[in-house]
């Protein structure tokens, strides 16, 4: 293992301020020990500045990217209290010494956390962006006020559930992963993930009291709804949700995310509903009193090969 990822595991362990996504622990889980690295910005021999990424490696084609199931990756720099005219300095410094490390790729895609918003030093450096969105409570300090802020609606949904609906938390992650592709497979779509990449995750976030799992159950023992949630000292995730179609009305998933609510609001600061482009979901999203949260798709693609295959790819899916 190279000194800068040696460096950046101890950063981890210490340092609240990186996302879950980013931990060292995570990577481990979601993409395995050797198939990520990271680079890194030192100033008086701490890391200031670092940009964790997976490599994978098809027909002589270097990715880089990031694992399934993982919501954000991208840079991370240490909090600092400098002017705003240093910052942006300090920044641009910071982020090209990290993109000159990077080895060298034919094509970059990483979804950067929403808390950074200044993607200008990889513009200069020939990256493109795409804005994507996220719908985030913002505010968990008083669970009253949050409460009071979901719809009308969402508050009658929670209401029924709570006469018809037994919460229990701690689900085994066989019985989530299979609830969620039966509940797909209803809907006449597969699953996009694996069991053993999501019992890895479960067991990771467990392990490093970063996750759990909540389910809604009626009195006949049917899993109505259930959903996985990570975190960190920033915020809260919704990473998996698993809703049955059959029991579509009974308001057990507005129920479970009061609930999580309610769990993570005494460590974390914000519940991220996770990004999501669907009209459907964004229309759902909003009645929890949500902010629209802007964040980016970083890339790039050197290779011209790889950027003809992306277009030719694109083509067929539209023909």
């Amino acid at each position: 293992m190279n000194s800068a990822k040696q460096a950046y595991r101890a950063l981890c362990e210490s340092e609240p301020s990186i996302p879950v996504f980013s931990k060292a622990w995570w990577l481990d889980a979601a993409a395995g020990p050797e198939n990520w690295d990271v680079v890194v910005v030192e100033q008086d021999g701490q890391i200031v500045a670092s940009l964790p990424y997976v490599i994978k490696r098809v027909l002589g084609i270097t990715l880089l990217t990031q694992p399934s199931l993982t919501q954000t990756l991208g840079p991370w720099l240490k909090p600092t209290s400098m002017k705003y005219m240093k910052l942006l300095s300090w920044q641009k410094e910071a982020m090209q010494a990290l993109i000159d490390q990077l080895p060298p790729f034919s094509h970059y895609v990483q979804q950067w956390h929403y808390s950074h918003t200044n993607w200008l030093p990889f513009y200069w450096k020939g990256f493109s962006q795409t804005t994507r969105y996220t719908f985030v409570i913002n505010d968990l300090s008083d669970l009253s006020k949050v409460y009071a802020g979901f719809s009308s609606a969402k508050r009658s949904e929670i209401r029924k559930a709570e006469k018809s609906i037994r919460i229990e938390y701690d689900i085994a992650a066989k019985d989530f992963y299979e609830n969620h592709r039966a509940s797909l497979k209803r809907q006449g779509r597969d699953i996009c993930y694996s069991f053993a990449l999501f019992q890895k995750l479960y067991d990771a976030a467990y392990r490093n009291d970063s996750g759990r799992t909540i389910a809604g159950y009626d009195g006949d023992g049917n899993l109505h709804a259930a959903l996985f949630i990570v975190w960190d000292p920033g915020s809260a995730y919704g990473l998996v949700s698993t809703i049955d179609p059959r029991y579509r009305g009974s308001g057990a998933p507005s129920l479970l995310i009061r609930e999580m609510i309610r769990h993570v609001a005494p460590f974390t600061k914000k519940f991220d509903f996770e990004g999501s482009m669907s009209e459907e979901l964004a229309r759902s999203y909003r009645q929890f009193n949500t902010q629209k949260q802007p964040y980016f798709l970083i890339s790039k693609t050197p290779s011209k090969l790889y950027a003809t295959a992306k277009f030719l790819r694109s083509v067929l899916r539209t023909a």
